[in-house]
């Protein structure tokens, strides 16, 4: 036997009955719901393909957000859940659950059954840091997770992937690391509490703590390469980095992950706030968890954030003119949403008048409905733009005096995080929890 065949049987998890931090694999040909390896896109002309780095609906509407709960093996959150939720928590559900943003989730009657009987558990988020500046999509998930910290009063992790970035963008490791740092600065700049969160970098974080790095390597031992092809669409050409990244996402999702926080506490349940586009890693990452002894991470579905061009794809940071971004100016705003913001108005005005506009596809009011939180007043704005009383000129205005108002707010807050702000949060640390 040669030296690689001896490494390979060395490293083949069906033959190591007997590990103690490990359980066998499953047979590869094992039916696993979660895990089950499903297509990109469904063959047809209404294909939509969804994945960590490809976004694109063939509809003008956008992604058909049902059929992929369908694809995806995930649960709607219903009027049932939400009701749940707020009688649990005492609290009036968030804007974005109210308006189907967030629509749906894996396991939350869990985190909530926890929450109601007073058992710990934290909260989990991240970003891909591929630049300097995040955009208005990219603030959804940590608008709402933020909140979900303020209700539920639990820790946080936000992991920053700036190894991703580096393996999949033509950037060095010292961009991806500038840029996951001037990220924590905007994260930050949403009011999340110090004592109650932990920024980490990949890159800066897994080096000092050989507890994550157990986590990567448990994980990677239960993956085969098969499955992790199928799940992500790797290909042969595919650089091994890339082959081995999802481990690392998935290792937050485990507390015992962060000593520092959690002690040595291995049985906290995780709840993951992020787009739906992430919930390939989480699938893996279910599948696993129990073979490690830890629980399942439970998740919550967010829709895309769609681009100033129409819902077809989701806003990119690589495209400046598909986005907005948390360092433009008042102007630079107002100049793209002018310019860019696609219009579900008719032609002219006499047509507009007579048949209306068609707000399911009309992005200034789809960002609306991300931004304005007052219900009566959205509502308003769609009957009198479906009805043609409201011209999109005005729609367009009413759209960026908010989100004018909006970033403005952001960068005062950000010219406050100074580098020793972003330092302390990103420190490995005791929260002000004691588990």
């Amino acid at each position: 036997m040669n030296m690689l065949e001896a490494e390979t049987n060395d490293i083949n998890i069906s033959k190591h009955k007997n590990n103690a931090d490990v359980k066998s694999a499953p047979d590869a040909k094992a039916d696993q719901a979660e895990l089950r390896q499903l297509p990109d896109k469904v063959e047809g002309v209404d294909a939509d393909v969804v994945n960590p780095w490809e976004v694109h609906s063939a509809d003008d509407k956008g992604v058909d957000y049902d059929k992929l709960i369908k694809r995806f093996g995930s649960s709607k959150i219903d009027d049932d859940l939400i009701a749940r939720f707020e009688r649990v928590t005492g609290r009036k559900a968030h804007h974005f659950l109210r308006r189907g943003i967030f629509f749906s989730h894996r396991d939350f009657h869990t985190i909530l059954t926890c929450h109601e009987q007073k058992k710990p558990f934290f909260l989990y988020t991240g970003r891909g840091p591929s630049s300097g500046s995040m955009h208005l999509g990219h603030l959804i998930p940590f608008i709402f997770t933020k909140w979900l910290q303020d209700v539920f009063d639990v820790p946080l992790v936000v992991q920053l992937t700036d190894d991703e970035k580096f393996l999949w963008k033509d950037l060095s490791i010292e961009e991806v690391r500038e840029h996951a740092f001037e990220n924590a600065r905007e994260i930050i700049a949403c009011g999340f509490d110090v004592d109650k969160t932990f920024i980490f970098s990949d890159i800066g974080y897994i080096g000092q703590s050989p507890d994550f790095y157990k986590n990567m390597l448990k994980i990677q031992k239960c993956v085969t390469f098969n499955q992790v092809k199928g799940i992500f669409g790797f290909g042969d050409s595919s650089c091994i980095g890339k082959i081995s990244f999802p481990a690392i996402q998935a290792a937050p999702s485990f507390s015992s992950s962060f000593p520092h926080i959690f002690g040595s506490r291995k049985d906290l349940p995780c709840l993951i706030p992020c787009a739906i586009d992430q919930d390939p890693y989480f699938r893996m990452t279910r599948d696993v968890a129990p073979r490690l002894g830890y629980p399942k991470p439970a998740l919550l579905h967010s829709t895309f954030f769609p681009a100033l061009q129409g819902a077809q794809t989701k806003m990119s940071a690589s495209d400046p003119n598909t986005s907005i971004f948390l360092t433009d100016t008042s102007n630079k705003i107002k100049s793209k949403i002018n310019k860019h913001a696609f219009s579900g108005g008719q032609t002219t005005v006499e047509e507009h008048r007579r048949l209306g506009g068609n707000c399911d596809t009309d992005i200034s009011y789809q960002y609306l409905t991300f931004f304005l939180e007052d219900d009566d007043r959205l509502q308003k704005i769609k009957e009198d733009y479906t009805c043609g009383d409201l011209l999109t000129g005005h729609l367009k205005k009413e759209l960026i005096e908010l989100l004018q108002k909006l970033v403005e707010q952001h960068r005062l807050r950000r010219s406050e995080v100074t580098d020793e702000v972003v330092t302390q949060y990103m420190t490995p640390r005791k929260l002000k929890y004691d588990f």
